[in-house]
């Protein structure tokens, strides 16, 4: 269906056309029209949809219609990261360019007196993370009796950061008739008790469930060990035709090595975990829209809500621990109709974990023929020996390689002389190591603090 028969205004229209988008995908297909007539709706759609847009494009169009008032948000965006929130800030930046609205939007870490002086002016959009919204609310800085439509997006992974009881507690303060929609990739019961208590006669529209096959993206599996997964990945990283990757850990002290080992190797990579402040991150994703790094090295702070053009390739470094989590990092390739590959480097610890997904997901993974058998630990980690890498390139793919240093790093001998390494008596050799458990603080849970400067986009509206 194209924009031009949902119903929108010229206006929107033409900021639609100006950003190279001519047809609506399903999930705004389904969800425009009813936005429109004012119904309450629950969008359950997979990541990569254009979800954000189903319910941006429609907000527009009714807050032009109306007035802000100093304190009294017309209309709320609850998301679960900042990273979610900066990312609706954006689209209704771009989209709403040609509307005179004014939005503001509420994060940890951003000086709050700021914040306050927006409210203060009065806001069409108020576009917050539910913690910051309390602090302020019970500052008494802000007033939520004029808020006549809210929206409640990526419920489930509110539920998973533990957010439902302030999104309860949010929702007693809005005015009980108001439009609400509530947008989620799965249906927990939670998330549908929380429905049947705020919405009312809601419509819901459903494209596809995240646990279903994306057929724009194959998937494989890599055996391997855990003594040779850097190998493995850089032998993946030269066979593929890498345009950018992303690539995720499940710690964020894995993030830094992997990324620190694949630049000595001449990858132009980046990095983005929970640890960095959010100058810091938001700095690193430019780099990475902007083709200055291709390869970005990311915790699961990054797997829902980074919305990156022209992703080709998505690399599990580690196996991820909860089935919904693949789902979601997977889907940062193959969006918006593109056809993208992703790779899950498996190691004999990872059975559990793998079994957990293709149950979930209903697809049985093929294995993929790069990468050494799980069982084979008899090949030396190059990545640990001294000296510069045997090989570099300058992007993902095949490439030149590296320059040779000055001076001649140390290196084994040539295989025809080389004497097999003894291994320390104080320390078992790597490949009979099991890695070490994780620690809680070294892993990106919820993390709603912003530690860096506000970024220019985000501190207005769309006055021209």
């Amino acid at each position: 269906m194209k924009f031009a028969d949902i119903g929108l205004s010229d206006e929107l229209l033409r900021a639609i056309d100006e950003s190279g988008y001519n047809e609506a995908t399903p999930i705004q297909a389904g969800v425009i029209p009813s936005v429109l007539m004012m119904r309450d709706i629950i969008g359950i759609a997979q990541t990569g949809t254009g979800k954000t847009a189903s319910f941006v494009l429609p907000m527009i169009d009714i807050l032009a219609h109306g007035r802000a008032r100093a304190l009294m948000p017309r209309s709320l965006i609850l998301a679960p990261t900042r990273e979610l929130a900066a990312q609706v800030a954006e689209n209704f930046e771009k989209y709403g360019k040609y509307h005179k609205l004014s939005m503001a939007l509420l994060i940890g870490g951003v000086q709050m007196g700021d914040q306050v002086k927006a409210l203060e002016k009065g806001v069409d959009v108020l576009i917050a993370t539910p913690g910051r919204l309390m602090d302020l609310f019970e500052r008494g800085k802000i007033l939520l009796t004029g808020c006549n439509l809210l929206v409640i997006d990526e419920a489930d992974r509110m539920l998973d950061m533990g957010f439902i009881p302030d999104i309860e507690n949010i929702c007693t303060k809005l005015p009980a008739t108001r439009q609400t929609l509530l947008f989620s990739a799965t249906m927990p019961p939670p998330i549908k008790k929380l429905a049947d208590k705020f919405l009312s006669n809601p419509k819901t529209i459903e494209v596809a469930r995240p646990a279903s096959r994306n057929e724009n993206i194959e998937q494989f599996l890599v055996k391997t060990s855990e003594r040779n997964k850097r190998d493995t990945l850089r032998d993946l990283l030269e066979a593929e035709d890498i345009a950018t990757a992303i690539i995720f850990c499940n710690r964020k002290t894995t993030v830094r090595e992997l990324a620190k080992s694949l630049q000595r190797y001449r990858y132009k990579a980046g990095e983005i975990h929970g640890d960095m402040d959010q100058s810091s991150r938001i700095a690193e994703l430019d780099r990475f829209k902007a083709g200055t790094i291709n390869i970005l090295v990311a915790s699961d702070v990054a797997a829902r809500g980074l919305d990156v053009k022209g992703v080709s390739h998505v690399f599990n470094f580690d196996a991820p621990w909860h089935p919904d989590d693949y789902v979601h990092r997977i889907g940062r390739t193959g969006r918006a109709g593109a056809k993208g590959r992703a790779f899950t480097l498996m190691t004999p610890s990872d059975d559990e974990a793998i079994d957990n997904i293709q149950k979930l997901t209903g697809y049985k993974i093929p294995i993929h023929g790069t990468g050494a058998p799980a069982a084979d630990v008899a090949k030396p980690d190059r990545d640990a020996e001294e000296g510069e890498p045997r090989r570099g390139r300058s992007r993902g793919g095949r490439g030149k390689a590296a320059a040779k240093p000055e001076k001649a790093p140390a290196r084994p001998a040539p295989a025809a002389e080389a004497q097999p390494a003894k291994p320390r008596e104080d320390r078992k050799p790597r490949g009979d190591r099991k890695p070490a458990p994780a620690r809680q603080d070294d892993l990106d849970g919820p993390d709603d603090g912003w530690n860096g400067p506000m970024p220019g986009f985000l501190s207005v509206g769309f006055d021209n």
